[in-house]
């Protein structure tokens, strides 16, 4: 029987970035999962601070020198990749020197936040759909991580929905409690329209509230996941929330239990 694919696509991954909650979900869970039986890929954004050197990431000339059009703009496409030996498992890294050649994450050294955080959202989450296509790989689920991923739930299944390569596709969400203050870009709802997405969509997402995106993101998924530190508006909207789900709390029996979670995700989904 052939390999269920899984697709991870993460805002920050240990030990590239330092270590939390969701980067270290994002380095455990896909080692465990592959080893429950399942074919992985990783993706996360090439952010400044990581060092290259240190971990050794090379850019995939293959993979690279596509353009993706944000905001009636060019942008080069880059993809980099580095391994990760003790867990046989492989990075690929979405860069582009525009949006991610900075010597921080997500703020400034103020810690006010980038205010182009939107486009560099919308860069990574394509960048990794376009990519994947570029390698002949069809994910059976893309299962996201963090507020930078948010919009692709609604990526796969409104601007790509015409696309066989992930006509099938399904999305599971993962939960987090870290968010960001500063509402995305007061122009955000004519990105949204440049990029392709239904009035439906925009309309919920234009606020550029990091609770909204995540509530579209829900709402758009096949399946969600929540970590333990999640409440509030958040943990509301996730007890609300009507599709498959479930808790989660980083151990060694959770990537077995969340690889079962996947079956159920795609079995329903035969039965349909």
């Amino acid at each position: 029987m052939e390999k269920k694919r899984i697709l991870f696509v993460s805002q920050e991954i240990a030990p590239f970035l330092p270590k939390t909650e969701l980067s270290t979900t994002a380095r455990k869970l896909p080692q465990g999962v592959q080893e429950n039986g399942k074919e992985i890929r990783v993706f996360m954004p090439r952010f400044g601070v990581i060092n290259e050197r240190r971990h050794q990431l090379h850019e995939v000339i293959r993979l690279s020198g596509m353009n993706l059009i944000i905001d009636d703009t060019d942008h080069p496409l880059i993809i980099k990749v580095a391994s990760i030996p003790t867990a046989r498992m492989q990075v690929y890294f979405i860069d582009n020197e525009e949006y991610f050649k900075r010597k921080s994450v997500f703020s400034k050294e103020n810690g006010e936040e980038f205010e182009d955080n939107d486009e560099r959202s919308m860069f990574f989450c394509r960048g990794v759909l376009e990519t994947v296509k570029k390698l002949g790989w069809k994910p059976d689920v893309i299962h996201c991580h963090g507020w930078m991923t948010s919009l692709m739930p609604m990526y796969v299944k409104d601007v790509y929905k015409n696309d066989p390569h992930f006509s099938d596709t399904k999305v599971v969400y993962s939960l987090y409690d870290k968010t960001f203050n500063k509402n995305w870009s007061h122009r955000l709802e004519d990105k949204l329209k440049f990029e392709g997405f239904n009035d439906e969509i925009v309309d919920a997402l234009k606020s550029g509230d990091c609770f909204d995106l995540n509530r579209a993101a829900m709402q758009f998924s096949d399946g969600v996941i929540v970590n333990k530190n999640v409440n509030g508006t958040l943990e509301e909207s996730y007890v609300a929330y009507e599709g498959h789900k479930m808790a989660f709390d980083i151990d060694e029996t959770q990537p077995k239990l969340v690889s079962e979670f996947y079956d159920r995700v795609l079995e329903e989904a035969l039965i349909e």
